[in-house]
């Protein structure tokens, strides 16, 4: 199985990426971009959210729970004192509100920093992930991503 993924310069520092007919847009921050679209640090991010996201809710879904809200709030470290500027930690914060059993929630998150989650995985390579788990705002459970 392959991957495609087109990307095309617009104007000044805006980027299109086109993969399976979907477009982003991307851009970098002022003053040499316009700050219009997410940088691609920021789209990384969104991607590693995006794809545990998907594990927990399909978890939740499967064992009937369904959250009123569920937001990840990513958190990532920078390194300092040169370019390229890279990651060097990212803590992930799974914040889910209403009628969800805590144990299913927390379990869901543990099978996907350890199993499922495909960028998790290549990502915990390269640093440390971190992951908290809150649930109507108590802290459930933390960890760390493990990939065999």
């Amino acid at each position: 199985m392959t991957l495609n993924v087109n990307l095309q310069w617009r104007e000044k520092m805006q980027f299109t990426s086109l993969a399976a007919e979907h477009e982003v847009l991307m851009d970098a921050k002022t003053p040499i971009g316009q700050g219009r679209a997410q940088t691609p640090k920021e789209l990384l991010l969104g991607a590693l959210t995006g794809c545990t996201g998907m594990d927990v809710i399909a978890w939740l879904r499967k064992h009937r729970q369904v959250p009123a809200s569920f937001t990840i709030r990513a958190i990532a470290q920078l390194s300092e004192g040169g370019h390229p500027q890279v990651f060097t930690a990212v803590h992930l914060a799974f914040v889910i509100q209403g009628e969800v059993d805590a144990d299913i929630a927390l379990q869901g998150v543990k099978l996907s920093q350890s199993e499922y989650c495909g960028v998790s995985a290549m990502l915990v390579k390269a640093f440390p992930l971190t992951w908290e788990v809150l649930v109507n705002e108590q802290k459930v459970g933390e960890g760390r991503a493990t990939f065999s």
